[in-house]
């Protein structure tokens, strides 16, 4: 059980991971101010379909 948690939070330490947390925070606060554009939107979207996308086939990879 710790082990698991230990590779989750290492794998949480991540370049795109903490590129994409960063990211989802500035499209919040975007988005509350109400200053996001149709571009960021975009490449907010693109960058978040290839993490998950690579989430996935790691997931379904493994099992």
């Amino acid at each position: 059980m710790i082990d698991n948690l230990l590779k989750r939070l290492a794998a949480l330490v991540s370049v795109k991971s903490i590129v994409t947390l960063i990211l989802t925070i500035v499209f919040a606060i975007l988005t509350v101010s109400g200053k996001v554009n149709q571009d960021f939107m975009t490449i907010y979207a693109v960058i978040i379909a290839f993490y998950f996308g690579i989430q996935s086939a790691k997931s379904s990879d493994g099992e």
